[in-house]
């Protein structure tokens, strides 16, 4: 089970989006789940996406400061896999 860090609903690691921060300080959005690296969940709603943000909830868990173009990037980026 992994904690949404938008809702902080529990669901199974299938179910949410994977935030990464990559060993070059990277901010990606893992869609396998596989990649190496400190990594965050979210339901892959943009609302939760949203609370992270404005509770710091991302940046808390991936221990950076993230700039405001990658939260733009997430956003579109969770928009399309929920699009699928």
């Amino acid at each position: 089970m992994r904690q949404c860090i938008g809702c902080g609903e529990k669901k199974s690691k299938r179910e949410m989006i994977r935030i990464l921060r990559t060993a070059e300080d990277g901010i990606v959005l893992d869609a396998t789940g596989r990649k190496n690296g400190r990594g965050a969940y979210l339901c892959g709603k943009t609302d939760c996406l949203k609370k992270a943000v404005k509770t710091k909830g991302l940046e808390r868990s991936l221990k950076t400061v993230i700039p405001a173009e990658v939260y733009e990037s997430l956003e579109k980026e969770i928009e399309k896999l929920a699009e699928k």
